[in-house]
Parts: structure tokens; C-alpha cells; sequence
């Protein structure tokens, strides 16, 4: 079945997994998803550290059933519609980033990188893992990846340069 807003007003599930519409996009559907996750990223990097984290695991352990409902209910293995994962995936990507455009842009784009190259091991997660777990860890991984470079990034950032004239 090829989801249509129509589909996502009747169904929650869909409605979640869909990334409120952001999956029905033609080109670039898991772009439009992990926008949507930088979005939400910007309204709760305020939340305590550990809020943030409860918040992104609730939406982990939510997403394996989310999507793996979705998945069911569209009659497709893994759909690119179903973006759930990459907004989650992109919350972990910016976890505990400056709401600064180019901290925000370099986690945004690894997290693209990861997902869409998927180097080892998150390629052998997607390929060997199935239903919503299979669907969902692969973008967990992608964002683990990222927001450790992005944390790299800033703590060289940081510590000045790093020849000496």
C-alpha cells in the first residue's frame, strides 16, 4: 500500500511513523524525517540531560513497536516512508550540541552520511536485524556515530589550534 495523508489522519501509528507527514515526501524522505528530528532536537535541547535522554529512549522503545506496526500495516519490510527512525536516530546524532547552525549542520549532515552509507556495523544491523528493531537500530547506530564525531569536532574546536606558528 502507498501511504497517503488520507492514511496518516486515520492512524496514529501511521501518523508517528510517517514523521507527521514528512515521510510522504517523493525525494528524499528520510532527509524530510531527520529534519523533523532536528526540529524536535531544538525544542528539547533545553531539557535536563537525563529528561533528554529518557525522552529519546521512550522514543527508541516506542519506535520498535511504531514502526514495526507501520511496516505491517503498509505490507512493505522496510518502507523509506517510515522515518520514525531517523528522527530518533537524529536526536541521538545531537545530543548535548550547541543550538549553534554549524554544530547543528555538521550533526545533521554526518547523521545523513551514516544513514545513507551505512559503513560497518550499521550496515550489518540493517541487513541482518528484522521488524521494528531492524528498522530502528540501524539509525540508533548511525546517530551514536555522529554524535561522537560531532562531540570530536567540538572538543578539537575547543581546545584552539592545533599546530602552534
Amino acid at each position: 500500500m502507498t501511504p497517503t495523508f488520507n492514511h496518516l489522519v486515520k492512524s496514529p501509528t501511521l501518523m508517528l511513523a510517517l514523521g507527521f507527514g514528512s515521510g510522504l515526501m517523493k525525494k528524499g524522505p528520510g532527509t524530510a524525517g531527520s529534519l523533523v528530528g532536528l526540529l524536535f532536537y531544538c525544542a528539547m535541547a533545553p531539557l535536563s540531560p537525563a529528561v533528554y535522554v529518557g525522552l529519546v529512549a521512550l522514543g527508541f522503545v516506542g519506535g520498535i513497536w511504531i514502526c514495526g506496526r507501520a511496516a505491517a500495516q503498509l505490507q512493505i519490510k522496510d518502507p523509506g516512508c517510515i522515518v520514525w527512525d531517523e528522527i530518533i536516530g537524529m536526536l541521538i546524532a545531537c545530543w548535548l550540541v550547541p543550538l549553534e547552525p554549524a554544530w547543528l549542520l555538521l550533526a545533521f549532515g554526518l547523521f545523513r552520511l551514516f544513514d545513507i552509507l551505512k559503513p560497518w556495523p550499521i550496515r550489518w544491523l540493517d541487513r541482518n536485524l528484522q521488524g521494528g528493531l531492524g528498522i530502528m537500530v540501524d539509525d540508533v547506530a548511525a546517530g551514536l556515530v555522529s554524535c561522537g564525531f560531532v562531540h570530536l569536532a567540538m572538543f578539537v574546536a575547543a581546545s584552539g589550534p592545533l599546530v602552534s606558528g
